[in-house]
């Protein structure tokens, strides 16, 4: 249930039409893991399996090589779901150890679940990266386009896509968040065991901090923004190793850390 029709009107000037409109789902998401209330993600219902799986890699929750073990799941008719999570503790990573209660709103990542210090410290750059061939961005923009079926509809959607160090295709997903998209995108690569193969990645949005984050620990050492990229995502994509371009529209591009990574 990724989009719901709504009983709209429509005006123009003078004009009122009663139109039936598409408009893109947000539902909240309850995680607990080992029946312990972890937290709650606001997100599009659909693809929650890799949502759930990329979300807890990303942050440094579970980075275990086997699929989320989910106990129990229930979704009601607006799209609510309460998922518990079975996980060794063992594999817990310190993250969760050091987690506080939290709302993650589609808007936004796991704003501060992590210390940025913690991240920038304990990582080493990304190195020896694929290479982007600049000149077929414009050709990737379209392969994601062609695939944003959800923003056909609705027009309030974001995407998140990842190509290999081919520029082949490797998978989409569309969310009502930018950061839920990514998370599903990771997720997924995780789940077929093909993350190891993302070297670039598109989104359909503004990039910032958690953005680069989620990357970073994805090893994806390029990033291609429509939209702006705030000061602290281009702060960490330059000591992360990330190339990280943004305003890619038109044909134009910026190219704010790492031009190395470009052919």
């Amino acid at each position: 249930m990724q989009t719901s029709v709504y009983r709209s009107l429509k005006k123009q000037a003078e004009q009122a039409i009663e139109i039936d409109d598409y408009l893109v789902v947000e539902a909240p998401i309850e995680i607990q893991i080992n029946s312990k209330p972890f937290t709650m993600v606001m997100r599009t219902p659909g693809n929650d399996p890799h949502l759930l799986r990329g979300l807890l890699y990303a942050e440094d929750i579970y980075k275990g090589q086997n699929p989320l073990k989910i106990i129990s799941s229930k979704t009601d008719k607006n799209g609510f779901t309460k998922v518990n999570l079975e996980i060794n503790e063992a594999e817990l990573g310190s993250a969760y150890l050091n987690k506080r209660s939290l709302l993650s709103v589609s808007s936004c990542g796991i704003c501060g679940k992590q210390e940025l210090h913690d991240i920038s410290h304990q990582n080493k750059p990304l190195k020896n990266p694929s290479q982007l061939n600049f000149d077929r961005i414009p050709e990737l923009f379209e392969i994601m386009r062609s695939k944003q079926h959800t923003f056909e509809l609705t027009g309030g959607s974001h995407a998140a896509v990842l190509f290999d160090q081919n520029h082949d295709f490797l998978c989409i997903h569309e969310d009502i968040g930018r950061h839920n998209a990514v998370d599903k995108c990771i997720g997924d690569l995780l789940n077929s065991n093909r993350l190891k193969q993302a070297s670039f990645m598109l989104v359909s949005g503004r990039v910032s901090y958690e953005i680069i984050s989620k990357a970073f620990f994805a090893k994806i050492n390029t990033i291609v923004a429509v939209s702006a990229c705030s000061s602290l995502a281009v702060d960490y994509a330059k000591e992360f190793g990330i190339c990280l371009i943004g305003f890619s529209r038109q044909g134009k591009s910026t190219v704010y850390s790492n031009p190395s990574n470009i052919l």
